[in-house]
């Protein structure tokens, strides 16, 4: 079931009891870490959700038979406050399916209730199938999808975080590119981009 974001009268789960975790998953983006920070402060500060975990290498971080599964971190106001100003993300990805029923079972393990998701249209599918697993087994598990796309291909999204950056980029090295080959006689210039 998906619902659209926004305030509601009643909140699904009492923050004081809630562990939430976030994950990015799939190719970096701008405002990657604008976005853990942000919905750290939020949950920590606003709500007060006392434990906010970081889970590291995208989905393979919550399956422990991955060879690249790291261990969560624990957030903190301290681990957050300066990761808006580097790029990238401070919790690393990775791209690729996980068993939903292993992610599940790792998350229940952790008691994590709050899940929130950050990628493409990939991880936003594998946070179906993780909330769609969690429903099956009766578990209570609040999965939240937040788009992110340099390339804006996800579905349903007129514009997500990532992608305004991406394009003032990608302006500013095609501008270069044609200054360069305006200079040059019989001049060429070339800017491979994606999406």
């Amino acid at each position: 079931m998906f619902e659209k974001a926004g305030p509601r009268q009643q909140l699904f789960l009492n923050p004081t009891e809630v562990t939430a975790a976030i994950v990015t998953c799939g190719g970096l983006c701008p405002g990657l870490n604008n976005v853990i920070r942000s919905a750290f402060m939020e949950l920590y500060h606003n709500y007060g959700v006392s434990q906010v975990l970081g889970i590291r290498s995208g989905y393979a971080g919550m399956n422990p038979d991955d060879p690249d599964f790291q261990a969560p971190l624990l957030l903190t106001t301290r681990f957050v406050k300066d990761i808006h100003e580097l790029g990238g993300t401070a919790l690393g990805s990775a791209r690729g399916p996980q068993d939903p029923a292993k992610m599940v079972d790792y998350l229940y393990s952790l008691k994590v209730n709050l899940l929130l998701c950050v990628g493409g249209d990939g991880t936003q599918r594998g946070a179906h199938a993780i909330a769609q697993e969690a429903l099956r087994r009766g578990i209570r598990l609040a999965v939240i999808g937040i788009p992110k796309t340099i390339d804006n291909d996800v579905h349903y999204v007129a514009q997500s975080f990532g992608y305004s950056t991406a394009l003032e980029t990608a302006v500013t090295v095609i501008r270069a590119a044609h200054v360069e080959s305006r200079g040059a006689q019989n001049g060429i210039g070339l800017v491979k981009l994606m999406g």
